[in-house]
Parts: structure tokens; sequence; C-alpha cells
């Protein structure tokens, strides 16, 4: 008997299938900033906004809201 999985806006301690995390937000967003390690182990970066500052303002934002998780 298999479990069934139920995607939800939570936060959790285990690791997530990266394809997963990525259905999940497909059509939620309106700028993006994709960052990962790839199959052979390099850095993989992309971005949806064009100029540095902007998409460094996403991760600054980004990294103050996980600074502020209580764990």
């Amino acid at each position: 008997m298999m479990g069934r999985v139920i995607d939800g806006g939570f936060i959790t301690k285990l690791d997530l299938d990266p394809d997963r995390v990525l259905a999940a937000a497909n059509g939620k967003l309106t700028e993006v900033v994709v960052i990962g390690v790839d199959k052979d182990g390099y850095e993989y970066f992309a971005s949806s906004k064009s100029g540095g500052g902007a998409v460094l303002w996403s991760l600054e934002r980004a990294k103050k809201a996980l600074l502020q998780v209580v764990d």
C-alpha cells in the first residue's frame, strides 16, 4: 500500500525532489531566480530578471526570510 503525498505550503526538514519543487512553483511566480547543482556537480544559475542588481536584491530578500524561519 502506498501513502498519499500531499503538497502543501509547509516547511519540512526532509529534502525534496527538485522537479517537484519547480513544478509546485509553475504558474505562480512573477519573477524567479533558480540556483542549484546539476547532475555533474556544477552550479546552475538562471534568472527571469536581466539586471544583476535586481537578482541580488531578490536573493538578499530570500536570505532574510530564510533567516527569520524558526527552527
